[in-house]
């Protein structure tokens, strides 16, 4: 369903809702919840936002994004969920079939370059329950590799989710939901946006 509705979309130039999701600059091995903003755009421009918390390190990325797209004004209109890779907040995974599932939409885990799995995984060795933060690395499923773009697609084909990445890509190589939620996240917590937008 929701792949041929956006092949029709794509298709005839129509306009594409996505929302994109980053979480902010945080301290590591902090206590404290880490902001994550979640930028909604038609296309490349911006329509508006959520700004939310999750646990550095923790457990409840995906309940709480969930919680964050279901309770959304924004929700009904969006074609697509945007995500800064599956980690927010340090390791606090997101299980991405599970955040396509509950939320009804395809979901797209884009990442700047290709992880490196083997220095991800050493860093879960370190963390309570590290068997499943393994499992739901697992669960996210192969990473595609079409450059400039890398990433892990949950309800999508791939060949389709590179077309839609191309039209929600205004500069660089990151769409620009996840562009601006990179920017605003940095700004709102540092006082100002980073450099790495």
């Amino acid at each position: 369903m929701n792949e041929d509705k956006l092949d029709f979309l794509l298709r005839h130039n129509r306009q594409i809702r996505v929302i994109g999701f980053d979480d902010a600059p945080f301290v590591r091995h902090t206590t404290k919840a880490v902001a994550v903003a979640g930028v909604v755009c038609a296309l490349t421009r911006f329509e508006g936002m959520l700004w939310g918390k999750i646990e550095a390190d923790g457990w409840d990325s995906t309940e709480q994004l969930t919680q964050m797209l279901l309770t959304s004004k924004f929700h009904p209109q969006l074609h697509l969920v945007l995500l800064d890779g599956i980690g927010m907040g340090g390791l606090n995974l997101i299980d991405l079939p599970l955040l396509a599932q509950q939320s009804q939409l395809p979901c797209v885990a884009v990442m700047r370059k290709f992880p490196k799995l083997e220095k991800m995984k050493g860093a879960i060795s370190l963390l309570p329950d590290p068997e499943r933060r393994l499992q739901l690395l697992g669960k996210a499923g192969e990473i595609y590799t079409y450059p400039p773009f890398y990433f892990q697609v949950c309800g999508l084909s791939a060949e389709l989710t590179v077309r839609i990445l191309q039209r929600l890509t205004d500069r660089g190589n990151v769409p620009e939901a996840l562009r601006l939620a990179h920017l605003i996240a940095s700004a709102v917590i540092n006082g100002e946006s980073g450099n790495r937008a």
